[in-house]
């Protein structure tokens, strides 16, 4: 039986491609952090907007992200996805991978829903930084 935390990220996803940023700030936490770039987090639901802002102009406006291979790890109302994430975009000539091994934390709150607390697209890359 699929998690119900892939149907949830590829939402995200889909937002991210649509560029929805309005909806896309209602799968995260309020006191989510994102890694934006080794050595830069956003924190917070507003400075994550500005940051998917940042980064959809970076990629000119293309970026698509999808999942591969994903492993969840569920212990109450914390889960841990281990995901191969696979950024697709027209700007091909950047520094940064564009298949990653991502790591997620998502937390359920009071109405059982989960959320992002922690989006890091880069994974334990961030040790070699």
């Amino acid at each position: 039986m699929e998690h119900e935390l892939k149907e949830f990220i590829k939402k995200c996803d889909s937002a991210i491609k649509r560029e929805d940023f309005d909806t896309l700030m209602n799968y995260y936490t309020e006191d989510a952090i994102l890694v934006v770039k080794p050595g830069m987090i956003a924190r917070g639901k507003e400075e994550i907007k500005k940051a998917f802002i940042a980064i959809s102009k970076y990629f000119n406006n293309t970026l698509a992200p999808t999942q591969g291979e994903m492993i969840i790890l569920e212990a109450g109302d914390t889960a841990l996805v281990i995901s191969q994430t696979l950024l697709d975009a027209d700007k091909k000539d950047n520094e940064f991978a564009m298949e990653r091994r991502a790591t997620y934390v998502f937390k359920k709150n009071s109405q059982g829903e989960w959320l992002c607390a922690i989006d890091n697209s880069y994974g334990t890359e961030l040790i070699n930084k």
